[in-house]
């Protein structure tokens, strides 16, 4: 064991385990390998091991971070040379070094920029360890520990997800590969996709390997997912017929998992034997399974049996079992790319699943989506119902249900073009284009008919984008630009925004710093604490109008619900009617169907096919009345604000007590970027808050209806689809206006919750703030004078644009003025 290790637990504050990592041999290299399992070995308790698992990923990150600059110093010059050297008639043969190779004058600024900032960031990051470390080593007061949280509130990782919907065949697979710059990462052609099974694809910052790590179902899961097949699908003689789906993917599923052992003993206790699942001993004891390769041709090879459904393919004639019913989710990791820094894209189902483990997952991410790209053939773009039907159903957890800002509807296999065997190169060039520019207004005119959609998203969010993966590797007939593929790798450039991040962190670095450097200068003239005053009464006022402005939102959610209470009871007959009494539906195909939807609280999800719901059929008028209110409220839109822009606006007005109060200029930087602080963590907490308040119509409706579902589960034989139709009938009519209201309350009070969290949060951090930056002297406190004045430099650098030198950031921002700049010169 190295000093390195005794001192990094030492300063974590975890000597008690040094120990235990001296027995096992732990040098600074094994150190950085550790992986969760190791950990838990080394430090058997909650409390320490949670803390040595958060403090070692943040050191990974700033070595990571270290280790990528001089990567991408290195991709810049071969870069640089690939361009000076290719043919022009020549295609390069990584997409990514064609798409960088050739940047406009302002896209290789922004490069260069975002190089540097890199190495800004890593400056600031180490400079901001070291004195995280000096206040651990120095004496144990309120301040330091307030200091010491500080610092560490510094690393939040941001994470865009990029949900990509589509059918198997509409070419999902070619086009993540081709906008990464990896061929052979997913597998496409002949491989059959598994439709349920959700695969991320984000960057590797660990290691330089290719990463699987595969997440299972339970047991239990598997349990009730065999009993659910067994009792509902595969013995009821009126789903063994050929063309019923429900029958055929049950046959599919259990086939690809047991083989014909299945049908020889089809009994749950059985299938559910250890046996059956040597091969993959991570399921028998409900752990992740990890693969590492050295090439993303290697980790797709081994992926095929947890990902695909089935195979033509030469690399996969060999698997005998395909484990992608027991998958809940794969998530890949591929080392030094860079438009997957702060991206995730998400391949995934377009319905959800009957899985409720794999459900809850799907809902999730879906409702996490910053973006979604809706993928289809460019043939079928406007007929087919696919992408519009998954589009339409998951429109609600998208929208008002989730962050969902931009929807890209990509039409793939743009080149190919029909009769062009009598035209000239040009002229197929020319029929490309011109095909494409018709389909995208198609799509367009498509878009502006979706009524239920426009209610949760404006036309500005829509855009259409025609792509061939094909051409933008092989380049034959069309530009990389015409292919449009650059276009969605800029996209997720500008998803990854560095410069945000990078500004972020150095303007909250500036702040603690500008507390640490006021802390030792003392109470200059005594104005602390009329300054208290200021600010505590500034504070009450401030308080005042976000809760004015949030009670005006509570009052107008109140009048919609009750609007839509009223709806829902004078259109509960005709929406339970139109539920249980299909049109062109057969009563024996909708018995199946029924007895599928009690048996899942109301929800029957075919892997192909409509879902089927009926909590959110009866929660719809509901849903309806509050779309409007809940959008303005809670927008997604980048530009707009929450309860209409009072929790931003929300301000001490420490810019205007400078002037008055001078000597705690320093504490005041402070308190200004704590606020900014506050207000963007109170906005990812809005974000995810509200979509709890929104699903709270639905899931109240479902637990009202669970009594209903399980007395309809108990009908059996002759006249039972009309017995489990009266069931829910009456069920409905006995709770005609409690159901409703019900779930109008709930809405209600978990906006109020919300409302009460955040008058709290304003109200405890600005006063903690308050009193730790004004009144408490500490002169324990390292000296960070030069680090001050470098992170002041940067600060002002960064409020430039890097493209135009002009500022991009309204003054209201963290980062100091000229005055400012000044005084810390002076005083240094």
């Amino acid at each position: 064991m190295d000093d390195f290790v005794k001192t990094k637990l030492t300063e974590w504050s975890l000597s008690d385990w040094i120990e235990n990592f001296q027995d096992q041999g732990i040098d600074e290299e094994s150190f950085y390998c550790l992986d969760y399992n190791d950990i838990d070995n080394l430090i058997t308790k909650v409390g320490p091991r949670a803390k040595f698992k958060k403090r070692l990923k943040s050191l990974k990150g700033e070595k990571n971070a270290t280790n990528q600059e001089h990567e991408e110093t290195a991709d810049s010059a071969q870069v640089l040379a690939n361009s000076n050297t290719r043919d022009k008639g020549k295609r390069k043969s990584e997409p990514q070094q064609e798409s960088s190779g050739c940047l406009s004058p302002t896209k290789k600024r922004r490069r260069d920029s975002t190089y540097s900032e890199k190495c800004m960031l890593s400056e600031v990051r180490n400079m901001m360890a070291c004195i995280r470390n000096k206040v651990l080593q120095g004496e144990k007061t309120k301040f330091n520990a307030f200091l010491e949280e500080k610092i560490w509130d510094l690393e939040t990782e941001k994470r865009e997800l990029v949900g990509v919907f589509g059918r198997t065949g509409a070419g999902k697979s070619s086009l993540i590969n081709a906008v990464i710059g990896e061929k052979d990462l997913l597998p496409s052609g002949s491989v059959s996709a598994c439709t349920t099974v959700i695969i991320k694809v984000e960057a590797n910052k660990q290691n330089q390997k290719y990463e699987a790590e595969i997440e299972f179902i339970t047991k239990e899961e598997l349990e009730k997912e065999l009993w659910f097949l067994f009792t509902f699908i595969l013995n009821d003689e009126d789903c063994k017929v050929e063309d019923d789906d429900d029958y055929n993917d049950a046959v599919e599923m259990l086939s690809a998992l047991y083989g014909e052992e299945w049908r020889k003993n089809p009994s749950v206790e059985h299938l559910m034997n250890d046996k059956h699942f040597r091969e993959i001993p991570e399921f028998i004891n409900s752990k992740e399974k990890t693969l590492t390769c050295e090439s993303a041709k290697e980790l797709s090879a081994k992926l095929v049996k947890y990902t695909k459904s089935s195979s033509e393919d030469g690399d996969a004639e060999e698997v005998k079992r395909w484990f992608w019913p027991l998958v809940k989710c794969v998530t890949v990791r591929v080392p030094n790319n860079h438009l997957l820094q702060n991206v995730t894209l998400v391949d995934l189902p377009g319905n959800g699943d009957r899985n409720k483990g794999r459900d809850k997952m799907w809902k999730g991410v879906v409702q996490s989506c910053s973006t979604v790209w809706i993928v289809t053939d460019i043939n079928r773009a406007a007929s087919e119902k696919e992408p519009w039907e998954i589009l339409k159903s998951a429109s609600s957890l998208m929208g008002n249900g989730g962050q969902c800002q931009h929807i890209h509807f990509i039409c793939t296999k743009s080149d190919v073009i029909e009769d062009s065997d009598d035209l000239s190169v040009v002229g197929v060039r020319a029929a490309i284009l011109k095909r494409n520019m018709r389909a995208k207004e198609e799509v367009r005119k498509d878009f502006r008919k979706l009524k239920g959609v426009q209610t949760h998203f404006s036309g500005d969010c829509f855009k259409v984008f025609t792509v061939s993966s094909k051409e933008f590797l092989q380049e034959k007939r069309l530009g990389p630009d015409e292919t449009e593929v650059p276009k969605l790798q800029e996209f997720l450039q500008e998803l990854n925004d560095f410069h945000s991040e990078t500004l972020k962190y150095v303007s909250g670095a500036y702040g603690i710093l500008s507390l640490i450097q006021g802390a030792s200068c003392g109470d200059v003239a005594g104005v602390k604490e009329y300054l208290c005053t200021d600010l505590e009464d500034n504070l009450v006022c401030e308080l005042s109008k976000v809760s004015e402005a949030m009670e005006e939102s509570y009052r107008a959610f109140n009048k919609c619900l009750m609007e839509g209470v009223e709806k829902s009871n004078s259109s509960r007959e005709s929406d339970l009617k139109s539920f249980l009494y299909p049109r062109r539906v057969t009563g024996s195909a909708f018995h199946r169907r029924l007895k599928c939807i009690v048996a899942n609280n109301g929800i029957h999800k075919p892997r192909k096919g409509k879902q089927q719901n009926l909590n959110e059929k009866l929660a719809s008028k509901l849903m309806e009345s509050i779309d409007e209110e809940f959008r303005k409220t809670f927008p997604n839109e980048s530009k707009c604000e929450p309860f209409n822009g009072a929790i931003s606006s929300f301000s001490l007005v420490t810019g205007t007590l400078v002037e008055k109060y001078k000597g705690v200029q320093l504490q005041l930087e402070f308190l200004r970027t704590e606020e900014e602080k506050m207000k963007a963590q109170l906005d990812k907490t809005i974000r995810e808050r509200k979509k709890e308040i929104y699903s709270s119509l639905t899931t109240t409706i479902e637990e009202n209806m669970q009594k209903c579902y399980e007395d309809a589960q108990q009908c059996k034989g002759q006249g039972s689809l009309n017995a489990m139709r009266d069931i829910i009938e009456q069920h409905v009519c006995a709770k005609k206006v409690g159901m409703f209201e019900e779930a109008r309350d709930a809405m209600i009070s978990n906006l109020q919750k919300l409302m009460d969290a955040i008058q709290k949060t304003l109200r405890e951090t600005m006063l903690r703030s308050i009193e730790l930056s004004l009144k408490t002297d500490d002169q324990s406190v390292p000296d960070v004078k030069e680090e001050l004045l470098t992170v002041t430099k940067y600060c002002k650098e960064l409020k430039k644009n890097p493209d135009e030198g002009t500022s991009t950031v309204s003054a209201d921002q963290p980062g100091p003025s000229s005055a400012q700049v000044y005084l810390m010169q002076r005083n240094s």
